[in-house]
């Protein structure tokens, strides 16, 4: 059975830094439910979807700096209350963290 080589693929997903295991395993248990399912709804589409998909909003952090290495980095909706931080590499979704709240999502005091 042949595949199309130009069909979009679903985004991988990086779950693998430490800052965001401890983060992610540190939510109380509903909102850790809401972000596996968050996880879970991500897998399922492709780059395309996750650029428009209104729930997720991803959007370009300006301001703080990528890690070395790293283009740029981005927000996202994890939870109804809280943000990730994650970076694309190639069809990865690769998360930093889950930041307490909205304002450390974005590096502001």
């Amino acid at each position: 059975m042949a595949t199309r080589s130009n069909a979009p693929q679903n985004v991988l997903l990086d779950l693998n830094a430490p800052s965001f295991q401890r983060n992610l395993l540190s939510l109380d248990k509903t909102l850790r439910n809401e972000a596996l399912n968050t996880l879970q709804k991500i897998i399922q589409m492709d780059w395309q979807q996750v650029y428009r998909d209104q729930g997720l909003k991803w959007e370009k952090i300006y301001t703080l700096d990528p890690p070395q290495g790293i283009e740029a980095i981005y927000s996202l909706r994890i939870t109804q209350s809280r943000r990730a931080v994650a970076y694309r590499k190639g069809n990865f979704m690769c998360f930093i963290a889950i930041p307490p709240d909205h304002d450390a999502t974005y590096g502001k005091k």
